[in-house]
């Protein structure tokens, strides 16, 4: 449903965290590699909000969390210096994700890892809308207004994606194609680099 009234994007407080970190859950919920993590409701519905949490969630507590509308989509971007955290991820993977899929997610973080920029730099781990508000234009609002915020910092951003229909849209906003993350039988992950703004 398309909306003619642009969306309203405002920055959500950490106390917001566990309002909001829902709407990423219902987001990924499709999402290629999410599901091929998680096949099944009664594990992804139950595991994957503390995932989501340890892999973007310190954003609310850097103001760099935003939110389109009253949380219709949400943008978790982590400012320079601040990373996901990984260990605590990777405590948790094996108990969300299949034992013969287990291989495939770690060689999947590693292939992120290993294309993850070393310089100073602005990530985005995780963006979506709730799919009910999907074709309103929230992704499309939400990256243009931290782009902005980044480009006043002049520093490059980065991120990865895990579904490829939402490449063009990080293309849009002056993401390139750094290459493919292949792992086993998982998804192809894109990881993506927009050079910073002089």
């Amino acid at each position: 449903m398309q909306s003619a009234q642009m969306p309203e994007i405002s920055l959500a407080a950490p106390s917001d965290r566990e309002r909001f970190m829902p709407t990423i859950t219902l987001a990924f919920s499709t999402d290629p590699l999410t599901r091929y993590a998680a096949p099944t409701a009664d594990v992804y519905l139950s595991t994957l909000g503390k995932f989501m949490t340890l892999f973007g969630g310190k954003a609310f507590d850097h103001e760099s969390a935003w939110i389109a509308n009253e949380g219709q989509a949400v943008a978790l971007w982590l400012p320079p210096g601040v990373e996901p955290d990984g260990d605590a991820l990777m405590e948790l993977l094996p108990g969300i994700v299949r034992e013969d899929r287990l291989e495939d997610m770690f060689g999947v973080f590693e292939g992120m890892g290993a294309y993850h920029p070393h310089e100073e730099h602005w990530y985005l781990p995780l963006i979506g809308a709730d799919p009910a508000y999907l074709g309103m234009g929230l992704g499309g609002a939400l990256m243009k207004h931290a782009c902005a915020r980044i480009d006043e910092d002049g520093l490059p951003a980065y991120l990865e994606s895990s579904n490829p229909r939402n490449i063009s849209l990080y293309e849009r906003h002056g993401f390139e194609v750094m290459g493919e993350i292949r792992s086993g039988n998982a998804p192809i992950v894109t990881p993506m680099y927009r050079a910073k703004r002089s």
